[in-house]
């Protein structure tokens, strides 16, 4: 049991980790960058924080390590459990970072367009802004599409949560519910977009619950002490 709570931590640091890069990238970096349909604004402000792109790019690939890390110590934790949904967790997670990594490549690139007198030269202004802006949107809807598997891992966390009994039945059925959250705000916003923005804002919440949940629960308690089974009486 003293591993496994020792383990737990190290998940809570590691989870804690793709909070911090993750919401710094994601929450501050993409949105100071992007503005939506807006080639000029958008180049402005690329033109203005080259240094805070770079910052992001580093902050998104320290994410998508930190976040690969956690969902193999997850899995060293919870396999005993279900070693197939375990398995599953782990491959959702893989190509959530992958993602991840490549939009960071162009949001890399949308920075090299907008700093390089090359690319002007051979474009015009007007066009180097337009790849900008091209650049910035396949990493916004890109971001989203991340969103698909940032979701779904949290729905085998969830079960092997409540399956181990190593977790609180209340964090089990949140991390499913976030997970269910993570998708209807993916879902509305490629497929509704008018009633994605305007419930975005909430439909996030129980995501963010959630996962700050489980880092605050891996960090102060790590996981629940699992009763042995009694023996039967041989007398």
């Amino acid at each position: 049991m003293d591993s496994n709570k020792k383990a737990a931590r190290i998940a809570g640091v590691l989870y804690l980790f793709v909070g911090i890069f993750g919401g710094f990238a994601e929450g501050f970096v993409d949105p100071k960058m992007y503005v939506a349909g807006n080639a000029t604004a958008t180049f402005a402000n690329v033109v203005a924080n080259p240094g805070l792109i770079r910052l992001g790019v580093v902050s998104h690939l320290l994410d998508a390590t930190f976040f690969l890390f956690l969902v193999l110590s997850l899995y060293t934790l919870l396999q005993h459990t279900n070693k197939g949904v375990a398995m599953a967790m782990v491959s959702l997670v893989a190509l959530a970072t992958g993602i991840i990594c490549l939009n960071a490549v162009f949001q890399f690139e949308a920075m090299q367009v907008a700093v390089n007198n090359a690319y002007s030269a051979a474009w015009g202004i007007e066009g180097s802004k337009a790849i900008v802006l091209l650049l910035l949107d396949a990493q916004h809807y890109g971001t989203l599409i991340a969103q698909v598997f940032f979701g779904l891992w949290l729905i085998p966390l969830g079960y092997l949560a409540h399956k181990s009994n190593m977790f609180p039945k209340w964090l089990a059925v949140v991390l499913v519910a976030g997970g269910v959250c993570y998708l209807i705000d993916l879902l509305t916003a490629f497929l509704l977009p008018d009633l994605g923005q305007k419930i975005h804002g909430i439909v996030i919440i129980p995501s963010a619950v959630a996962e700050i949940s489980m880092v605050i629960y891996l960090l102060a308690v790590g996981v629940k002490a699992v009763k042995p089974p009694i023996a039967a009486n041989t007398l």
